[in-house]
């Protein structure tokens, strides 16, 4: 029995076809797996930047004296040696180093992470450079920045409110 002139070659056509169809299924696999990397890490730094957030809420919450003072409206971070001894520190400098060492795990444990806590009443806006906080209402808020994407820009923001 003889093959047919046109019809050579076809189961080679069939294989080639049928290749392309695999490498572009392996493809999409790759890309998915790529965006659940992704993802991951998003969740990941989110979580890290909301348990960070509420460290902060609680150190305030422990030093009711500096907060009801107002010591934790945009205080400027200030170690001091004497809030770690068992004599202590006044309410603002402890308000003042509880934010520095804040700072210092932002910087540790997110991507270019710095972060204010303030009185806003609006918390979602601002950015790292200027954080917005307009000093109005009773709510107190964390602003926690990072870098998610990596581009070298802090921009994503987890705004945490809460009062004493």
């Amino acid at each position: 029995m003889t093959i047919p002139v046109y019809q050579k070659g076809s189961s080679l056509l069939e294989v080639l076809i049928s290749l392309v169809v695999l490498a572009i299924g392996i493809l999409g696999v790759f890309a998915l797996h790529t965006s659940s990397l992704k993802s991951n890490q998003n969740a990941y730094l989110r979580s890290q930047a909301a348990l960070l957030a509420n460290d902060l809420i609680e150190r305030a919450r422990s030093n009711r004296q500096g907060f009801l003072d107002g010591a934790y409206n945009a205080p400027l971070p200030s170690l001091t040696a004497e809030c770690l001894t068992t004599t202590g520190c006044t309410p603002a400098a402890l308000a003042a180093h509880d934010v520095a060492e804040w700072q210092a795990a932002l910087g540790q444990l997110l991507p270019l992470g710095g972060g204010m806590i303030c009185i806003d009443s609006t918390p979602d806006d601002g950015t790292i450079a200027v954080p917005a906080c307009d000093d109005t209402g009773a709510m107190h808020v964390v602003k926690t920045w990072w870098d998610d994407d990596r581009d070298g820009m802090a921009d994503q923001l987890l705004a945490t409110t809460f009062q004493q």
